[in-house]
């Protein structure tokens, strides 16, 4: 058998969870200016399957690539790091 690569992971915030087994999260990662040099903040927002709705909004969790689920779902949730209070 083949050995799969890895999974690209990455962490963030929910930020929505109105759909049914579906977050989407905010990624922020700091890119540095090449003329400035200084760091900016930069986001994207993925849309993630959560197959049990236990994240909630502002909660911090790992999402990882996986197959295409749906139109715009190309994440899971692998872990939920920190609940929101």
């Amino acid at each position: 058998m083949k050995k799969r690569g890895m999974k690209r992971q990455l962490q963030g915030t929910v930020v929505s969870d109105k759909m049914d087994r579906t977050v989407v999260v905010l990624v922020e990662r700091l890119v540095k200016h090449p003329l400035y040099k200084k760091y900016i903040k930069r986001h994207n927002k993925y849309a993630a399957h959560d197959a049990e709705n236990a994240c909630g909004i502002g909660d911090k969790v790992v999402i990882t690539e996986c197959r295409p689920l749906s139109k715009s779902k190309r994440h899971r949730v692998s872990k939920i790091v920190d609940k929101a209070v």
